[in-house]
């Protein structure tokens, strides 16, 4: 049995949760709504304020299916009560970010500013020119912004430049000595 699929979602206060045939799943929050058409595979099923995911065998893809839709399923109910959130650190010397309207820009030694618009749903938020957050209700979009902009300069391992996560470690490496 899968562990993390046999837990079921706690369906909070203020959260209205549909499944349609085909499991097709609507989840509406104070924060917005979610919709995901999920494997019909599974058996989605929801009792006395939980969600419940069963398998209808145990063959290694519906395994496999299990974990992930109960996965899915809890990020859909956290994105429309909580949200997500990822933060970046951009190090360098004249390497900064600064936002307008919705675009943001990114100076990152190139010859010309990098512009990167907002994907719907999903918000840059600038705090100093060093530190850039990403927020959203969708965790899938927050995180592939978040690596979008992160592609632009990656943190390189001698000096540590580039944009880095928050909370990623960088490998240092030594450089070259002189003789």
């Amino acid at each position: 049995m899968s562990r993390i699929g046999k837990l079921p979602v706690e369906i909070p206060a203020g959260v209205e949760v549909t499944i349609d045939e085909n499991n097709f799943v609507t989840v509406k929050g104070p924060k917005g709504t979610l919709e995901k058409k999920l494997s019909p595979r599974m058996k989605i099923s929801q009792k006395d304020g939980h969600i419940v995911v069963e398998r209808s065998s145990d063959l290694k893809q519906e395994k496999s299916l299990h974990g992930l839709t109960r996965a899915l399923l809890h990020n859909m109910v956290v994105g429309v009560t909580q949200g997500f959130e990822k933060k970046l650190e951009i190090n360098g010397v004249g390497y900064r970010a600064a936002k307008q309207g919705s675009k943001l820009i990114l100076t990152l030694g190139y010859s010309h500013p990098v512009e990167m618009e907002d994907p719907e749903g999903v918000e840059a938020v600038v705090e100093d020119p060093t530190k850039i957050t990403i927020k959203g209700i969708d965790r899938e979009k927050v995180g592939q912004y978040a690596a979008n902009i992160r592609f632009k300069r990656p943190p390189e391992p001698y000096k540590g430049k580039g944009i880095k996560y928050a909370d990623e470690h960088i490998l240092r490496k030594v450089g070259k000595t002189g003789k």
